[in-house]
């Protein structure tokens, strides 16, 4: 299509926006699913963040509920870069959901929770018409034309884009059970030939000027069982580009004239791949397309892209969340096919690494996640133990005085003396770790037991899973060995429960060390698969020491959040002197200090002498002078 700037967004979606609640058990019954996870859903919904991930300018025009699972969507929108300007918030109604199971590759048992739901009352009288015609494309999508709210709010949306000038793309996108044609029960059935939704879905396609949909959706559009007769009865009512989706053949383009076989279009064949879960490829693919379509190329290009994407999301577990991004896309169109282990490991991390939210110039973090030494000074002072756990929701205000809500300052808090103020933080925009390993453990140990993934599925997912490990690489063989399987072991926790990894990297006292100690240490772990999110490593003011480290992560993982100093109790004179140098490189994000800052205060406070005012400043004051030391030394290099 022709390049149309109007200095706005690339593509708005109208339409559903859900909750889906995936059932995590696969290859039974959704009547035997014990626990669910929880993406966006939606097909519009999806599309907008699938495109938004391609780098498209993306809006959304869609109502949600007032309520904790519609600000889950919007805060998901916000954070993958999607205007949310067209996202209304409903008071009346609720955010819809939807339940899923997946049964084998070809059985999806699904449920619609969508009664008076919040999407199904869109008025585009809520939407700003300079905001919507900014736009270049309009997608709309068939099972919002079941509806007459809906439906009027629809074609009301291309009457004001087309009128600007604008392109019209339509996503059949049929679900029987929304148009009442099936019992509710069978919300995964794709096709149920209907005359009456013919005709209604029919009424849009002379405006359009994409369509998009299966073999069943184009068969429902055309009116007819055999697909070409189908294809050409769309054609009598448009000229707009036709693209059937042929599940893992790939799709067939018809720009112009439909032939008599399939064949003859444009074919574009799909990739060999794995399927898990087709829910949400035909919104990848739409997003896929539409990456291409917007951005100019030819249309085998754009049916090449679609079915990449496509392929991407049947291979992943969720719809929304397993969307790639474009480098993704790319890694994945320039490898063999089928893909070799290796190959898929890769690209697994690189989707895991491109779709983490947020990103850190600098952190600052105050280490409360202490537990054995609070233990030895209750001990010593004969405190009540259940006094820590106040103690460290005094240092969490510590932070919040100083942050002000600032998203560069974090906090590390353990859930069994630092459990209330885990809870606290988590109402905040801070940067949030919580340790795993038992306190001293050599070899590892984790608290949670031998399953720590059981664990990990019971924590928020915005909580880092930090582990200290007293590693050396010249460990002996047997305690090497063990300490390295417990590392694997979590680090795949981690990423079948979505959380980041903080790896804490201490040498153990008395062993040899050099400047290479600490990076063949992180060598032979990324050696072994594992890539943390993030290092926790000794504060060296020793420059050919951060060189090596560098060097290694920029080799082995370049999409490495980066490294933080840990503390060590060290005083603060000798952690600025260490801040110092570790600042030159650029993978040192910040610090994550705790003992320098809150020791001294703790003991004052166990035993009395100071009260809970006065140690909330002067845990404000010690944090407040480290982070003003990093920021003097690292800002004049930003």
């Amino acid at each position: 299509m022709g390049a149309r700037t109007l200095g706005g967004l690339d593509v708005i979606t109208l339409g559903r926006s859900s909750v889906d609640l995936y059932g995590q058990q696969i290859g039974g019954r959704l009547e035997d699913m014990a626990s669910f996870a929880k993406y966006v859903g939606g097909s519009p919904t999806n599309t907008a963040i699938g495109a938004a991930r391609l780098g498209l300018k993306v809006g959304l025009i869609t109502r949600v509920g007032a309520d904790h699972m519609g600000r889950f969507i919007l805060e998901a929108l916000r954070r993958e870069g999607v205007d949310t300007t067209g996202v209304v918030t409903d008071p009346a109604r609720l955010t819809a959901l939807v339940l899923l199971g997946i049964v084998d590759k070809d059985t999806f048992p699904l449920i619609f929770y969508r009664e008076n739901c919040a999407d199904m009352a869109i008025d585009m009288a809520d939407i700003d018409p300079a905001w919507l015609t900014s736009a270049r494309a309009l997608v709309i999508d068939g099972t919002h034309l079941s509806q007459p709210g809906v439906f009027a709010a629809s074609l009301e949306a291309v009457r004001q884009v087309k009128a600007a000038g604008g392109q019209i793309a339509f996503d059949i996108d049929y679900r029987p059970v929304l148009w009442g044609l099936t019992t509710r029960d069978m919300g995964e059935q794709r096709y149920v030939a209907d005359p009456e939704v013919t005709r209604r879905l029919a009424t849009v396609t002379p405006l359009c000027d994409l369509i998009i949909g299966t073999e069943e959706e184009v068969r429902i559009l055309g009116g007819h069982e055999d697909v070409i007769t189908a294809l050409k009865a769309i054609r009598a009512q448009t000229n707009a580009i036709l693209v059937c989706k042929l599940g893992p053949d790939g799709c067939a383009i018809f720009p112009g004239e439909v032939p008599d076989r399939i064949a003859d279009g444009l074919v574009v064949p799909g990739f060999a791949i794995e399927v898990m879960n087709v829910l949400g490829a035909g919104d990848a693919f739409s997003a896929g397309f539409l990456r291409g379509w917007l951005g100019g190329e030819d249309l085998a290009t754009c049916g090449r892209w679609a079915n990449a994407c496509g392929a991407l999301v049947v291979t992943r577990h969720s719809c929304a969340p397993a969307m790639p991004t474009f480098d993704e896309l790319q890694a994945f169109m320039a490898a063999q096919h089928p893909m070799t282990a290796e190959a898929q490991n890769a690209l697994d991390h690189l989707h895991w690494a491109r779709t983490r939210h947020r990103d850190y110039d600098a952190l600052m973090i105050l280490a409360m996640d202490h537990r054995f030494q609070f233990e030895e000074m209750a001990s010593d002072f004969r405190a009540d133990l259940s006094r820590v756990s106040a103690f460290k929701r005094l240092a969490l205000r510590a932070v919040d005085r100083l942050a002000q809500g600032h998203a560069d300052f974090g906090v590390l808090l353990d859930g069994r003396y630092g459990a209330e103020a885990l809870s606290e933080a988590g109402h905040t925009t801070y940067w949030i770790g919580r340790p795993v390993e038992v306190p001293k453990s050599r070899p590892l140990q984790f608290e949670t037991g031998a399953d720590v993934g059981l664990d990990l599925h019971t924590w928020p997912v915005n909580q880092v899973v930090k582990c200290l490990v007293l590693y050396h690489p010249d460990d002996e063989k047997a305690l090497r060995d063990e300490q390295e399987r417990q590392l694997i072991t979590l680090f795949d926790a981690c990423r079948r429960s979505g959380h980041e990894l903080l790896l804490e990297l201490i040498l153990p006292a008395g062993m040899a060390l050099d400047a290479m100690t600490r990076a063949r240490g992180m060598q032979r772990l990324y050696d072994l698969g594992i890539k943390p999110d993030w290092w926790k490593l000794e504060p060296v003011a020793d420059a050919d020491n951060w060189r090596h480290i560098e060097a290694v992560i920029a080799d082995n993982d370049p999409l490495c959040r980066g490294v933080v100093v840990l503390g060590l109790s060290a005083p603060e004179n000798e952690l600025l002197e260490a801040f110092a140098v570790a600042a030159r490189f650029e993978c040192v994000k910040g610090f994550a200090i705790g003992r320098t800052i809150f020791h001294d205060v703790a003991a004052q406070w166990l035993r009395g002498e100071m009260d809970d005012d006065a140690a909330t400043a002067v845990m404000a004051d010690k944090l407040s002078r480290l982070v003003d030391g990093w920021r003097a030394i690292r800002q004049p290099r930003q």
